[in-house]
């Protein structure tokens, strides 16, 4: 079981937040951010949205530290990247 976190570099709601993501599954993602205490609600397509807070508590519980742009790399290579949809335009 490997998990990957990047670095605390995306801002949000005056925080700044990780992507813990899986290359294995969603089912192994989800065991464990419920290790952690990471709410289900964090959890948005494919990767969880942790606080900067929480980075340490990852590392510490096995997640690899690994640049943002190779968790973009590890999920679109096992197949589970979940692009966000495209707006679809208002009909008139």
């Amino acid at each position: 079981m490997t998990l990957y976190i990047d670095p605390p570099a995306w801002p949000g709601h005056g925080r700044m937040w990780s992507h813990l993501v899986s290359d294995v599954s969603y089912d192994e993602l989800h065991r464990f951010a419920e290790r952690l205490g990471v709410p289900r609600r964090a959890f948005e397509r494919d990767h969880y949205d942790l606080p900067s807070h929480r980075y340490a508590d990852a590392v510490a519980a096995g997640a690899v530290e690994t640049s943002s742009r190779d968790v973009v790399r590890l999920l679109r290579e096992s197949g589970l990247r979940r692009r966000k949809r495209s707006a679809q335009p208002r009909s008139s």
